[in-house]
């Protein structure tokens, strides 16, 4: 008889496949590393005067709230005027159910807006809490299609300015809110 053989069968080593694998995922990196630095877009970001706020980034969560509800509003009011030859009161406004005119939870606690109108153009929301929300003016154009012309004063102690002028309000302590629109907002590649 003859004597059996062992064979001896070493397993396959998991270490040439592991940097294999390794380096792959090295390439990929490197790969996608030269894309992004290439094709990347540096970000301006633009300063506004002094006299001026950008919406985005100068004003608080609660301030950006009330400035987004005049923006949407202005329409509104716009269309009410066109019904009534005459702007509609903030009483009126709020009536209807327009922020943020009408009295509730949101406008309590975005700083508790007393509104008014001045000049019969122009809104003034004096905040009873100016830590929370500065105070608003918001002018009124004669045309529908205008921008929103909406000011600022986080001033405690506020009374209804005496000219509604651009240079009266910087004055006076008024700051108006712009929003820009630039690539960091919009993400508008231009290829």
């Amino acid at each position: 008889m003859t004597s059996p053989t062992t064979q001896v069968v070493r397993p396959a080593g998991a270490g040439h496949e592991t940097l294999y694998v390794l380096g792959l995922c090295l390439l990929i990196l490197a790969v996608a590393a030269s894309v992004v630095l290439w094709r990347g877009e540096t970000q301006t970001v633009s300063a506004v005067p002094s006299h001026q706020l950008d919406a985005r980034r100068d004003l608080s969560a609660a301030e950006q709230g009330i400035y987004a509800d005049l923006r949407v509003t202005l329409d509104e009011i716009h269309l009410l005027r066109a019904e009534q030859n005459a702007l509609a009161t903030p009483q009126q406004l709020a009536e209807e159910g327009f922020a943020p005119f009408a009295q509730d939870a949101s406008s309590v606690s975005r700083g508790g807006h007393a509104w008014r109108l001045l000049a019969a153009n122009a809104y003034l929301g004096l905040s009873q809490n100016p830590s929370v929300a500065g105070s608003f003016l918001m002018r009124v154009s004669e045309h529908s299609d205008a921008a929103p012309d909406v000011w600022l004063n986080r001033s405690a102690g506020l009374a209804a300015p005496a000219s509604l002028d651009d240079q009266a309000l910087a004055s006076a302590g008024w700051q108006q809110i712009v929003a820009q629109f630039d690539a960091g907002v919009t993400r508008q590649h231009r290829h």
